[in-house]
């Protein structure tokens, strides 16, 4: 909760133009960041394995100290330096996401599995989700409310304090507070304990090097031989990475559906709330339906959400947009439950980075497709209207492309999992 809930996600576009960067330099560092992920995430997860978890968590947050320290105090002068600093922020925000993805988990599930209460992961992971929900429910209200001057101001005036504030101070904000989460994620981290398996190097050599890559040909290998492993990832890849694509596009949904744009921030607290209620439910049908249930309920809701979508409802488009953002929380839910209930301990960790690294080929991928089909859709005429127009034309592309690859995927899944081979595994 403290790594991710971070107070200036609900104005992470504007902070970065307020800073000086172009739009044309945001997206190249959301690209640098997401190819930093590619390349860090299954190598990090090997040596999550070979060199302790607890180790890659602290290493993790310390990177995230670093990393929201050089753009909170960073002076906003030469546009070329704060460029520059906001790229090495992007490298180590990535690194940091890599290095805590599948380490978190696998310490937790192995600390349940030593106690012998391996059966509760289910419950842990609903208490996670609920505690997460809160932590984006603050960020998302209070992040959005302390980077806006008008607003301080206001409090500052009521309170009967003689403070002008502007929107060069308070910008900042929001990056103070995450830098404060960031330090007692630290201090969380460096007060867990190992459960044993992964725990016993003393420290890093050459050697270990070599145990990473070939734990992660080895973790490759078991995904690949193990059919049900595989569908699980590739069924989260394609969920994930259509409906994170949606979050990316959801400012500009909301209006085009009329909502103001006051209403944004209160909007992602009521999302963050779905996290309160979701996983109870996902739990239940988790524990006690088959996973196949749990993926057509997953698929029945990101169909009919992308769907109605499409038609831009005046502000009833909310409704479909929730019902998408829903089945977000069951993917999460769901992958992770099935994913750890069948991965031994010695690998879980990288298991869980190849995971990581689907979902962020899926989403990058998709992010290239995108911006080209809306490039050629726009044939180089660059104003607000037609920009506007183009994106509801082809915000169909969505569900059409996600009940392509589902209906593909089913077809794959099925004819491999039906194999003899493949039954008396999973028996």
């Amino acid at each position: 909760m403290l790594f991710n809930s971070r107070f200036y996600y609900p104005v992470f576009t504007i902070l970065f133009l307020d800073f000086g960067l172009t739009v044309a330099q945001f997206s190249i560092l959301n690209a640098v960041w997401a190819a930093t992920i590619v390349l860090t995430e299954v190598p990090s997860g090997a040596l999550a394995d070979i060199i302790g978890r607890k180790r890659l968590l602290v290493f993790a947050t310390f990177v995230m100290i670093f990393e929201i320290g050089i753009i909170s105090f960073i002076p906003k002068t030469n546009p070329s330096i704060i460029f520059i600093v906001f790229l090495i922020n992007r490298v180590l925000s990535g690194l940091a996401e890599a290095a805590a993805s599948g380490a978190d988990e696998a310490i937790a599930y192995d600390s349940l599995a030593a106690k012998g209460d391996a059966d509760q992961w289910g419950r842990v992971l609903e208490v996670l989700m609920r505690f997460q929900s809160i932590g984006f429910i603050l960020a998302m209200s209070i992040g959005a409310a302390i980077y806006d001057p008008v607003l301080l101001g206001k409090m500052c005036q009521f309170l009967g304090l003689a403070v002008t504030l502007s929107q060069e101070t308070t910008m900042r904000f929001p990056l103070y507070l995450t830098f404060i989460l960031a330090v007692f994620a630290s201090i969380t981290t460096l007060r867990m304990e190992e459960p044993g398996s992964g725990s016993s190097a003393s420290g890093f050599e050459t050697k270990q090097i070599r145990q990473a890559f070939g734990l992660t040909l080895k973790a490759g290998l078991w995904i690949l031989k193990t059919p049900f492993a595989l569908s699980v990832i590739l069924f989260g890849m394609l969920f994930d990475g259509i409906i994170r694509m949606i979050i990316t596009l959801s400012s500009q949904y909301y209006r085009m559906i009329e909502l103001p744009e006051s209403t944004f921030g209160i909007i992602g607290s009521f999302v963050a709330m779905l996290g309160l209620i979701i996983p109870k439910m996902a739990k239940k049908i988790a524990e006690n339906r088959p996973p196949s249930d749990a993926l057509w309920i997953t698929a029945g809701l990101t169909t009919a959400g992308l769907v109605a979508m499409s038609f831009f409802w005046s502000y009833a488009g909310l409704i479909p947009a929730l019902i998408t953002f829903s089945a977000m929380y069951f993917t999460g839910f769901f992958v992770s439950f099935h994913i750890n209930q069948i991965t031994s301990s010695d690998q879980r960790a990288t298991v869980l980075s190849f995971k990581g690294l689907s979902y962020n080929i899926s989403y990058g991928v998709l992010g290239i497709l995108y911006a080209l089909l809306l490039r050629i859709k726009k044939q180089g005429i660059d104003s607000e209207h037609v920009e506007n127009a183009v994106f509801v034309d082809t915000f169909s592309w969505f569900p059409i492309t996600f009940l392509i690859w589902f209906f593909i995927l089913l077809i794959i899944c099925l004819l491999w999992l039906n194999r003899p081979s493949s039954l008396s595994q999973e028996e």
